[in-house]
């Protein structure tokens, strides 16, 4: 991993940690599509081609997209697993007011943000089956800078009234209760002052 400023080996030669990163491909919500089974949760990162180089010749499950155009050149990328079943990844997301862990039910907010920077590190597991073997990369954890707008930033310092959506919510508590046997359509008031004469 010499050479390169945005990947390199950390917590020993296993981990691998890229700083600046791009990534595409997101599916935190782990959604079913044409490539992804329910459940999974994934994303891919954009490689340097030299980096793709020496991490396929590592044994990771590099992928090297074809060329949609004669003379085109695409840069390889690294499939990165996202899983809770052992140990779970630290999942950061940063903004202007700070830094905030994301939950596992949360987590499909992070396909849809606008990203301003990522840096991640990925723990390799080994597979074999019948015979082929290879390197798997799994989330360690990742920092995500989230690119505000600005209007964002203006009211970044407001602060939030708790449980968010409170003032906005109508809900049949606040409807007003009837006694046994009245009417819903028949409203009982009375004349406070009649101006009509």
């Amino acid at each position: 991993m010499a050479g390169s400023d945005i990947a390199r080996s950390v917590d020993g030669p296993k981990s691998v940690m890229f700083e600046g990163a791009r990534i595409i491909f997101r599916n935190f919500e782990g959604k079913e599509g044409l490539y992804n089974r329910e459940g999974d949760r994934n994303f891919s990162v954009i490689l340097d081609p030299a980096i793709g180089d020496q991490m396929k010749e590592d044994g990771w499950n590099v992928k090297k997209p074809q060329p949609r155009e004669d003379g085109e050149t695409r840069d390889p990328y690294l499939q990165v697993s996202v899983s809770f079943k052992n140990r779970p990844p630290r999942i950061v997301m940063i903004t202007s007011r700070g830094r905030t862990d994301v939950p596992e039910d949360l987590l499909p907010v992070l396909d849809w943000v606008d990203i301003a920077n990522v840096d991640l590190i990925v723990n390799p597991y080994q597979w074999s089956v019948n015979g082929r073997n290879g390197v798997k990369a799994y989330l360690k954890s990742i920092y995500i800078t989230i690119q505000e707008d600005a209007l964002e930033l203006k009211y970044a310092d407001v602060q939030e009234i708790q449980g968010s959506n409170s003032m906005l919510e109508y809900t049949r508590d606040d409807q007003l209760q009837l006694e046994a046997g009245q009417d819903p359509n028949v409203i009982d008031a009375e004349i406070v002052e009649d101006n009509e004469s």
